[in-house]
């Protein structure tokens, strides 16, 4: 607030150090991230998921997801993000579940969703975007444990 140095302080046992500024006092908290994913199925059942052409996870297979932007609306972000980078409308139909884990900072929400529209593309974030039957998703190639965790929840368990 006032431009003075930050320096990491214990303000309340238990809670983890914050960042307070040494000369006015002013604690600047580093909160979560919130994502959204979309796991998206067709009329055949099949699953749409990215290579990523980004890291971290650069060439591992994700469904599509990205940051809620501030003001956002997180099911309007869950339906942008699967148009910005697959090209499809998609109808949201139901939450599957929300994850996070201990020292990393996103909190990632994830739907289930049907594709309504569009042509399967991918954007400047992707490799390539392909439908997947579930007996043929890359599990060895998924780029994060919430990927793993969150396509063997949608399909009820291992």
């Amino acid at each position: 607030m006032c431009g003075g140095a930050l320096e990491s302080r214990l303000l309340k046992s238990g809670e983890p150090e914050r960042l307070v500024c040494a000369a006015c006092g002013f604690v600047f908290y580093l909160d979560p991230k919130l994502a959204v994913g979309t796991i998206i199925h067709d009329e055949q059942n099949r699953v749409v998921l990215v290579r990523r052409a980004i890291e971290p996870g650069y060439g591992k297979w994700v469904f599509p997801g990205g940051y809620v932007d501030r003001g956002e609306e997180v099911e309007a972000a869950a339906v942008r993000e699967a148009r910005e980078e697959v090209g499809l409308e998609v109808r949201i139909d139901r939450l599957l579940n929300i994850y996070s884990y201990p020292g990393r900072t996103p909190v990632i929400i994830v739907y289930a969703a049907t594709m309504v529209s569009g042509c399967l593309g991918c954007d400047d974030e992707g490799l390539e975007a392909a439908f997947f039957e579930r007996n043929a998703i890359p599990w060895d190639e998924l780029a994060f444990r919430s990927t793993h965790e969150a396509l063997r929840e949608y399909y009820g368990g291992p």
